[in-house]
Parts: structure tokens; C-alpha cells; sequence
């Protein structure tokens, strides 16, 4: 039989067990929620894309036969715009909407220039890599090439050279979100697995502790009412 002094000794290890995580969880939570999510997200510095002017008519790409097409799509770019062509298979190509010709990838002075037309901060670009999709950079986490901007304060800014798209923004305090979101998750590595076994294991470790003081409670309210009845029978 369970009694009142091992559950107590149990609770209290359980507790120095799982303090660690909920001081994590704790913390983390807090940092998450410090700004706003749109200025960690950078919202207002790009500008949305300029509306299309349909003064003439449009030529759809000339696609090979055969080709299975996801979406087909007119968007506005800084040389003006263009159709953007999603292959299944995950390819996208982009095409001239006048001549339906087919248009290179954005090479690093295309992604500069579409980028800095849309950029309404103050900061100065400071380098422009091109990412290797083998191993791309955390604040990316995609197995797909694209053009790293990095401003002179810090801040990140990618160009998706198959569409010719501003893919993600990634401000200095995007970054912090990032890494205490990861240890929220207890998954620092990718930063996206929130189902894995150590914040699952805390997190049952945690209702299991909330048990066992809510058994303990009756069982200490009972045990200091019998002390102060013995009590009161000695005096």
C-alpha cells in the first residue's frame, strides 16, 4: 500500500525532475510572446507587390507536352511581371507573359534589385550568398537553393530564384524566437518535430506529479486535523 510519506518522497523527486522543463517551457513562452508576431515576422518591412497593369494581352508559357502543370500563376516582379509555373514534381519556371518565352532563374543582381524595390527599411544590404540546398542555412530550413540577403543590422532576407519570389524574412529577433521555440519543443535541431518523445515523456511526468499532489492534499489536510484533535485532547 501507497503511503502518505513515499508518495510525498516521490512527488518531491518527480518535482526536482521536471522542474528543469517547466522552467524551459516557462521561459520560452514567455520570450515567444514579448513582441508582437508581426514584428518578429518583419511584416512591415516589404512591401506588398505592385498591382498588374493589363494593358495588353498575355501569352500563356509554351509548356512541352506531356508537362503536368500544379498552378499557373501572374505575379508582379521589379522588371514587371511575369507568369510563375509550378511543375508537379515540385519545379518552378518562370515565363514572359508577353511572349510566353521562358525566363532564367534570378541570378544575385535580379534578386538584389527585386528585392530592394520592396524593401522598406533602413538598413543597407551588407552580402548576397547564394544558399547550397544540401545544407542551407537554419533560419531557412529548405532543401532548396535560394539567394541569402544580409543586411548591416543583422536582419535576413531570401529570394527564391525558380519564381523570383521574397520567400522568408528572417529578423535578428526572428532568430531568438526560433532558437526558444526550439527548446519549447525540445527539439533544437530541426525545430519543427513537435511530437517527440521528450516533450511528450515531460509532459506525462508532469500530469503524473499533478496527480499525486492532488492526492497528497486531502491526505495532509487529514493528517494536520488528526494532529490538532490529538492535540486539543492532551491539553
Amino acid at each position: 500500500m501507497i503511503n502518505r510519506k513515499n508518495l510525498r518522497r516521490w512527488h518531491v523527486w518527480l518535482g526536482w525532475l521536471i522542474g528543469v522543463p517547466f522552467l524551459i517551457w516557462t521561459v520560452s513562452g514567455l520570450v515567444m510572446v514579448w513582441k508582437p508576431i508581426e514584428e518578429v515576422r518583419g511584416a512591415d518591412l516589404v512591401a506588398p507587390a505592385a498591382a498588374i497593369p493589363m494593358a495588353e494581352a498575355v501569352t500563356l508559357p509554351d509548356v512541352p507536352d506531356g508537362a503536368m502543370l500544379s498552378s499557373l500563376r501572374l505575379e508582379s516582379r521589379a522588371s514587371g511581371p511575369v507568369w510563375v509555373v509550378e511543375f508537379e514534381g515540385g519545379e518552378t519556371r518562370l515565363a514572359n507573359p508577353g511572349t510566353g518565352d521562358w525566363i532564367a532563374p534570378y541570378g544575385a543582381d535580379e534578386a538584389s534589385a527585386e528585392f530592394m524595390t520592396r524593401y522598406e527599411g533602413d538598413s543597407e544590404i551588407a552580402e548576397i550568398r547564394r544558399t547550397d540546398a544540401e545544407n542551407p542555412p537554419l533560419d531557412w530550413r529548405r532543401n532548396s537553393e535560394a539567394w541569402q540577403i544580409v543586411m548591416a543590422n543583422g536582419d535576413h532576407f531570401y529570394v527564391d530564384p525558380a519564381s523570383g519570389s521574397i520567400a522568408a524574412r528572417r529578423t535578428g529577433w526572428w532568430r531568438i524566437f526560433d532558437f526558444f521555440w526550439g527548446l519549447h519543443i525540445m527539439d533544437l535541431q530541426t525545430r519543427e518535430d513537435t511530437s517527440n518523445l521528450w516533450i511528450k515523456s515531460f509532459a506525462i511526468l508532469g500530469i503524473i506529479a499533478t496527480l499525486m499532489a492532488l492526492v497528497l492534499l486531502p491526505m495532509t489536510s487529514r493528517r494536520k486535523k488528526k494532529k490538532k484533535l490529538q492535540a486539543e485532547q492532551a491539553s
